[in-house]
């Protein structure tokens, strides 16, 4: 998983002085495919037990020692809503950068990493009230594929921020 990131990094020199070029790590919950800033994964990892915290919210599946950092980790598709919640080997969790926290997060795969330039980037259609859409930068467009582009730091709270950071404490 590791070779991702280091072939991102290699790719991200390759573009020069394309500074409008963006770089996201494709992964997917349930049937869509997402993409995040790859300057906030810090590292990919298999899904490993984690040592559970009591009252924690559902999505905040517990903690795990990573090299002597105790790092919350919080599984995205019980965070957004998803019925069925599974793991297997394809598993995934994402060591993020979050507002200068290090966070896990869980999802089913991770397929790539894309550049992604401003013309392939569109806004995000506007959906009211009912659907909080304001975590996202947009939906990104390479040949049949769709990527909702999403802000991280946007789509946690304040307070899902501090939950994470006192889980970890």
């Amino acid at each position: 998983m590791s070779e991702l990131i280091n072939e991102a990094s290699a790719q991200k020199r390759d573009l020069g002085t394309q500074k409008e070029v963006r770089q996201f790590l494709a992964f997917t919950l349930g049937l869509e495919e997402y993409g995040l800033d790859l300057l906030q994964v810090q590292e990919l990892r298999e899904y490993e037990k984690v040592t559970h915290i009591a009252n924690a919210p559902a999505f905040l599946k517990g903690v795990v020692n990573l090299r002597g950092i105790i790092v919350p980790i919080m599984d995205m598709r019980i965070k957004l809503g998803f019925d069925e919640v599974t793991y297997n080997e394809l598993t995934v969790v994402i060591i993020l950068n979050i507002r200068g926290r290090t966070v896990g997060m869980v999802v089913d795969s991770v397929s790539d990493v894309i550049n992604f330039g401003p013309e392939e980037v569109k806004p995000a259609p506007e959906m009211g009230t009912a659907v909080d859409a304001d975590y996202l930068i947009g939906l990104g467009t390479i040949d049949e594929r769709m990527i909702i582009l999403v802000d991280i730091d946007r789509m946690m709270s304040s307070n899902e921020i501090g939950l994470l950071t006192q889980a970890a404490a």
